[in-house]
Parts: structure tokens; sequence; C-alpha cells
């Protein structure tokens, strides 16, 4: 009988609040009935316990020369040589300390969870050294133009592709959360291949959505948009772009210097201007409506005064709040307070269908609040367009978000505000399903292997 043991490699691991970290940690949660688990990662403090041990490995990264070259702006140097991701300096720790405990304690597979995406090289070499079958689990395709929609270099880009496709051919099963970039990758590989191909998305957990917990004192006055996560876009609209002006030309000749560009992002959707300029609008459409709506933003890392600038200088500055980082706990609260939860995604002008999809939409569907989604053509949109109280709209329409938020923002002060019922949704969601997904290919690998 095989040993019930795995060991995972996790470059992010919680308490790290981000998308991949929380995913991780929800999926180990229910793995662990499982399995025993070694879990290796560069996340100091990480929590373990019986069935989960949790080993820090530290990453090695040169932080003063990292820093130095941040202050000078030339983040170029880092995308031209250190690749595929800063990753490489965690390898050879990461590799000789799983190889220590892959001797001790003999697991059963190798688990990797990709992002960044280097992190799939450590198990690469191990299945090499040990024999053991491979698992990867892809956040994101390193050739989706969402994630990555230039290289710093045409060579940089045939190299990503070269790399994923190593990936592939190396693991013994690979797993997406995207059906489009899955399928993309997918049709690059030779038919000896596809059965490696999984979908496992992301998910919620259902029982940390009690809306009988989360009643708002404000409810009756105030109708609230709320966004959860970073918005990125912000130095698009930078107002303070007259100092220097030569010195910006100059390094934005240099980052553009022999760039390869798979597609042009609009990165301007990915920040509060335009449902910001929806709301002015409705308001607008709709006068008694001044002073009763407000966006909130929460789980900005940008300083606020630069936050506070572009506000100012777009006219939305009385309509849009913008917070810090907060809990996962307390982002699932606010959530659930909410009277509209907001989406955006960087736009694809060129009308090219993207192959990314948000985590935070799994979260958004597990609560009774309607959704505004403003994303462009693809994985995002064709998985939203037909789940209940979804409003679809493209990332720069602020005249089709405007008539969403007039029609909810209305409803609710004249008593008909709007909730939406997706309780059959919650078991497709809940990340006891999505762990029960992922085991099965885990499964599937040993079962394959073992013949």
């Amino acid at each position: 009988m095989r040993n019930k043991r795995i060991i995972c490699l996790c470059y992010d691991f919680p308490p790290l609040l981000v998308a991949g970290a929380i995913k991780i940690e929800k999926l180990l949660k229910i793995l662990q009935k499982t399995w025993r688990i070694d879990a290796l990662t560069s996340v100091k403090d990480g929590q373990g316990n019986s069935e989960l041990s949790v080993h820090f490995v530290r990453k090695g990264k040169p932080e003063y020369l990292y820093k130095l070259i941040y202050k000078l702006r030339l983040y170029k140097l880092i995308s031209l040589f250190v690749w595929p991701d800063d990753v490489i300096f965690w390898m050879l720790p990461a590799v000789l300390k799983a190889r220590m405990l892959i001797k001790q304690h003999k697991p059963s597979a190798i688990v990797v969870f990709i992002m960044p995406y280097g992190a799939g090289i450590v198990g690469i070499i191990l299945k090499w050294i040990t024999g053991l079958p491979l698992v990867l689990n892809f956040d994101d395709s390193y050739t989706c133009t969402d994630m990555n929609p230039g290289f710093v270099t045409w060579f940089h880009y045939k190299m990503s592709i070269w790399l994923e496709d190593l990936y592939v051919r190396q693991a013994d099963a690979v797993v997406y959360v995207s059906q489009r970039n899955l399928e993309a990758v997918k049709n690059r590989q030779p038919a000896n291949q596809h059965s490696k191909f999984y979908l496992v998305r992301c998910g919620a957990e259902p029982e940390e959505f009690t809306y009988s917990n989360v009643d708002n004192n404000d409810s009756s006055q105030l109708f609230k948009i709320t966004y959860i996560g970073a918005m990125v876009a912000w130095f698009e609209f930078e107002p303070n772009q007259k100092s220097y002006p030569w010195l910006r030309k100059l390094l934005a000749a240099w980052n553009q210097l022999g760039s390869y560009e798979l597609v042009k992002l609009d990165m301007r959707s990915h920040s509060p201007v335009f449902i910001g300029k929806a709301v002015k609008q409705a308001i607008a459409q709709n006068p008694e409506l001044q002073g009763k709506i407000k966006v909130e933003i929460y789980g900005s890392t940008y300083p606020k005064s630069l936050t506070d600038r572009v506000l100012e200088s777009q006219g939305i500055a009385d309509l849009v709040e913008v917070h810090g980082t907060v809990s996962h706990a307390e982002a699932i609260q606010i959530a659930c307070q909410s009277d509209l939860l907001f989406l955006t995604l960087p736009d694809r002008p060129d009308g090219s269908p993207g192959g990314r999809i948000s985590a935070k939409t799994y979260e958004y569907l597990m609560t009774d609040k309607p959704i505004l989604a403003a994303v462009p053509q693809g994985e995002n949109w064709d998985y939203l367009e037909d789940k209940p109280g979804v409003w679809l709209a493209k990332p720069t329409d602020v005249s089709a978000m405007a008539k969403v938020v007039s029609e909810l923002a209305s409803a609710k002060f004249t008593a008909k505000e709007v909730k939406i019922d997706r309780h059959y949704l919650r078991p497709e969601l809940s990340y006891e399903n999505r762990a029960q997904e992922f085991n099965h290919v885990i499964e599937q690998v040993l079962e394959k292997a073992s013949q």
C-alpha cells in the first residue's frame, strides 16, 4: 500500500494575503484529511498541524540590489536577467530541503503550486532526482496574454512558451484554473500529452458567507459599491507628470527598447476611474441619488498621496474612497455588507478574448449581492454570463455601468433592494468540491504510475 503522504512546493503561503496563498490554504486544509503533507514555502510563519508540516526555505534574493534597481526604476534589468523570475534564488535551497524530506518521509507524489512561474523548475528537478510523479498546478498560464501581454524581448517570449511546454512534457498532470488557457496550451501539445490536462478552478468556503451576522447600520442611507483587491493602474492617470519630462521619456524609451508585444491591454480600466465616472453619470441622470452612492476600494498597496491625486484629477474624489489591505475574513465581511460588488480587469481594445479569470469571481458569487463585472470578452465573461444577479459591461463602458448603478441604487431607495439567491451554486463553488477535484487528479496520477 502506498504512503498517504505528498510533498507540496508552495512559494506563496498563508499568512501572505494574495489569491494564490489563500487558495493553497483552503485546498491543503481539506487535502490533509486524506494526505499527510509536507509544504515547502518561502514565507515565514506558515502555520501547520499534525497532518500538515510547513517548512520555511529562505529565498536568498539579494534584497538590497533589488531595492536599488526599483529605486532607480530600472525594472527592465530584472526582466532581462532574472529568468523566469526571482524563484531562481530559492531553487537550490528548496531542492536540497525537499530532497531531504523525500528521503525521510517517502511521499507518493510531488505537487507544485506554480506562481511564480519558476517554481515548476524545482518540481521537475525533484522528479528527475527521485522519480516521483509530479503534479503542476498553474494559477495562471505563463503564456496567457492577460497576465503577460508582452515580454522584454522576443527571445524571452519564445522561452516562456518553451518553459510551459517543458512543464507539460515533464509533469504527470497539469492543472489550470481557466478553460481558455487550458485549451490554448493543450492545443500546442502533441496528442499523447492531452490526457495530462485538468481544470480545477478557484473557489470559496460557504460557511464564511453568513449574511445574518453582517447587518449594515448605514444600509438605508447609502448605496455602497465595493471592489476588493489591488488596483494597479494609478500611474496611468498620474496628473503630476511634468517634472523631469526628458527623464521620463528616456526611461520609457529604454523600457520599450527590444520589447515584444503580443496584445495591447488598456490598463486604465484596472482602476476605480470608470466606475467612479459611471456613478457621477448616474447621479447626473438621477439627481435624487446625490450623496447616496459611494465606491469603496479595499486592498490598495499604493501611496495615499498618489491615489488621492488621481481621484481629485478625475473629479471623483467625493465618490470614491480607497482603503489599504484587509484580512481575508474582513474582505468577506465587507463583501457581504455591500449593495453592489464590482469586478474589473484590464481591457483588451482589439476585442480578442482573454484567458484570465479573477479569483474574486467565486467569492462574489457566494454572496447574495448583485455583481457588476466590467471585464473584457474571454474566460471571466464566459463564466459569469449565465450566473444570476450578474451585470456584464465592457471595462471602459461608463454608460453601461451607469445604467446598472442607476437601476440598483434606485431600487434600494424605493424599498425594492435586490437580493440574489445563489445557494444552488455553493456546492460547486466550495473548496470542499475543489479539493475533491484536485485529489482526483493526484489519485489518477498515482494510479497511472502504478500500472
